[in-house]
């Protein structure tokens, strides 16, 4: 399957953005409890009440399009999200678990605190750090394949969010790494979102100065794109009332 040269590389870069190069720290240990992301949610509300503590989770596990880099929380799109199952009186609580400069080993090591507490639902967009530093696909499968056991074990439920490789280290890396994500959403059956950044990629008008992440209004089409796949799940653990 073609890959358009400009998408894929917009696609790694976000990885590269944050305001420190924390890509070698992210790839093999947790951020100290200090630094974790505290849920969405939470950022209007710092007093949360026992109820709203108590209501089931959503968890992103992502990097730095999913922490939101250069937006106000209240405008990453998990927190877009939580808004929407706010109106559509679906009662979850998001958690942003999105570090910037993480890869899919990074997100692998730190799965174990992400997944504290009542977690219904993983939203898993991790691996375009891994296309930053080539490398193998097989490896960006093992830590994603993992993640998602881990999750399946424990009864939760995934969305898989996928991503794309730069051009500039050929067609066959290219290929292989997005044959991944197809693969593992069959594999597991779990609910699929192909390209996080379809719609997105490659738009002055959507994408901050830095041309890598989306702007505000970047942010709630990508909140358009989890959404579709993530509202049947949410649906279906409200109807069965677990």
């Amino acid at each position: 399957m073609r890959v358009k040269n400009g998408l894929c590389l917009l696609c790694v870069l976000l990885v590269a953005c944050s305001p420190h190069d924390t890509r070698d720290d992210a790839r093999s240990a947790p951020p100290a409890p200090s630094s974790r992301p505290t849920p969405s949610s939470s950022a209007s509300q710092p007093a949360r009440t026992a109820a709203a503590r108590a209501r089931p989770r959503i968890v992103f596990l992502g990097d730095s399009l999913t922490a939101g880099l250069g937006l106000a929380m209240s405008e990453s799109y998990p927190a877009l999200v939580q808004r929407r199952l706010d109106a559509e009186g679906l009662d979850f609580e998001v958690v942003n678990a999105g570090v910037s400069g993480d890869t899919s080993a990074g997100g692998l090591a730190r799965l174990d605190w992400a997944l504290e507490g009542d977690v219904r639902i993983l939203v898993v967009a991790l691996g375009g750090n891994d296309a930053l530093r080539a490398l193998p696909p097989d490896e960006l499968q093992r830590n994603l394949g993992s993640i998602i056991e881990r999750a399946q074990t424990r009864g939760i439920k995934v969305v898989l969010a996928g991503m794309e490789a730069p051009p500039n280290f050929g067609r066959d890396y290219i290929v292989s790494f997005h044959r991944v994500y197809p693969a593992l959403a069959q594999r597991y059956h779990v609910a699929f979102v192909p390209f996080l950044l379809t719609g997105v990629a490659g738009s002055d008008t959507l994408n901050q100065r830095d041309g890598i992440h989306p702007t505000a209004a970047g942010a709630r089409m990508l909140a358009d794109n989890v959404w579709a796949a993530l509202k049947p799940l949410a649906e279906g653990e409200k109807r069965s009332g677990s």
